[in-house]
């Protein structure tokens, strides 16, 4: 059973930096696409960005140009860069794996399978 865990989430500065890490155990999910979520203080989970199997990367409007996503399969991992913080960066964040199909045109509208737990990122101001 795949197991992901988030790390690297602290606080931090507005306008600093953060590199988020989500390390994948018990199996290997280079076949998986890979997405990052967030959620703020009273709001739904908000999508953030996902990278497929193929490296392929769709970033959410709202982060765009802020955050990169990568995925190392070597190392079962997926991270997530994140600069210019802002203080409505602040958020639980969460990494899934999709099972479904992440061919480009579908990268939106992925449906995910496996959550971790979150690490939380705080943007002060």
């Amino acid at each position: 059973q795949v197991q992901l865990v988030e790390s690297g989430g602290g606080l931090v500065q507005a306008g600093g930096s953060l590199s988020l890490s989500c390390a994948a155990s018990g199996h290997s999910v280079s076949r998986y696409s890979m997405g990052w979520f967030r959620q703020a203080p009273g709001k739904g989970r908000a999508f953030v960005a996902v990278i497929s199997s193929s490296g392929a990367i769709y970033t959410a409007d709202s982060v765009k140009g802020r955050v990169t996503i990568s995925r190392d399969n070597a190392k079962n991992a997926v991270y997530l860069q994140m600069n210019s913080l802002k203080p409505d960066d602040t958020a639980v964040y969460f990494c899934a794996a999709s099972f479904g199909d992440g061919s480009n045109g579908n990268l939106p509208f992925l449906k995910y399978d496996l959550w971790g737990q979150g690490t939380q990122v705080t943007v002060s101001s």
